[in-house]
């Protein structure tokens, strides 16, 4: 009975299959066309029309190429991100030189400097008003030696002095701690009024009248000097300018106005005197630059116009102020 079952059931299935297959759910095949149509190749493209062709945005002026991005540092010989290696070009066995930069020409060579000079320093010196040292100083107890041989001197000279008592003004600063005051300046040649010097400065004009003013006015006018008329000597005040004590502070100054000869003539210092007074006046006052430091007369400034002004102030390196 089981085997009759399962076959039965054989033939079942048997039947549905062939119905299935043969039935009308059985699609039919489409036919296919009798040809087709054959590609065409290697033909020309129409060419498009230069309205269907875009145009490329203008690219700004200004802006910056971008960088290409640079690889990572490569390990083991590959670069990280998978590019080749790119071969680096081996450098030149010899570096090239960059090119010699001319030579510049050297700037010419500044002219060597002008020595200064000793006026100008002095007038320099004078703007600066420091305290005179000489204001400090006083007669001692006894006179030095130097002065007692400056006096001895005149006298040889036949100077005719007498000694005058220490000036020293602490409120000026105007100081002689050993003056003298001249008579003569020498056997023949009277000085008046009464001259107040430091013994340095009568020697000083003693003897310029002996060896100059004297030569001088025989040779122009034939005859000697009498007597000499000074304007100034020892007086205790400032410079005419200010500021600065004047040599005549400290007894170191002689202002001369006139000569007088022995015949009788009067020669006046001025600004325009006649020819031969001025011959003489002229020889006189080029003479005195060298035995004194200070030479100033008619010419040089307002306050010298009618006297000669001769002085010792000392002098850097010894050097004079003559005009």
């Amino acid at each position: 009975m089981a085997a009759f079952g399962f076959f039965r059931l054989g033939r079942l299935l048997l039947a549905v299959t062939a119905t299935s297959l043969t039935g009308p759910a059985l699609a039919k095949a489409p036919e296919l066309p009798q040809t087709a149509p054959v590609p065409q190749f290697n033909q020309e493209a129409t060419p498009p029309s230069p309205a269907d062709i875009p145009v490329p945005e203008p690219r700004p002026a200004d802006a910056p190429e971008a960088e290409p991005p640079q690889n990572e540092q490569p390990q083991n010989g590959q670069p990280q991100n998978g590019q080749p290696k790119t071969q680096q070009p081996e450098p030149p066995a010899i570096a090239p030189q960059p090119p010699e930069k001319p030579a510049q020409a050297e700037p010419p060579a500044s002219p060597p400097a002008a020595p200064p000079n000793p006026a100008e320093a002095d007038k320099k010196a004078e703007q600066e008003i420091l305290p005179d040292p000489r204001s400090a100083a006083i007669a001692g107890k006894e006179m030095p030696a130097e002065e007692l041989a400056c006096r001895r001197r005149l006298k040889s000279m036949g100077v005719d002095f007498e000694e005058r008592k220490p000036e020293h003004d602490t409120a000026v600063g105007c100081s002689i701690p050993y003056p003298v005051v001249l008579k003569t300046l020498g056997k023949s040649i009277a000085i008046g009024p009464e001259t107040e010097l430091n013994c340095q400065m009568a020697e000083a004009a003693a003897r310029f009248a002996a060896s100059v003013i004297q030569p001088a006015a025989k040779a122009e006018f034939g005859t000697d000097i009498k007597s000499i008329g000074q304007a100034s000597a020892f007086v205790c005040r400032p410079r005419h300018a200010g500021g600065k004590l004047s040599e005549h502070a400290f007894g170191n100054a002689l202002d001369i106005a006139s000569f007088a000869l022995s015949d009788g003539k009067e020669i006046d210092v001025g600004p325009t005197p006649p020819q031969k007074d001025a011959k003489f006046l002229d020889a006189v006052r080029k003479a005195a630059c060298g035995p004194f430091k200070t030479v100033l007369g008619p010419g040089s400034d307002a306050d010298h116009s009618l006297h000669l002004h001769f002085d010792l102030e000392p002098r850097r390196n010894g050097g004079t102020f003559c005009q």
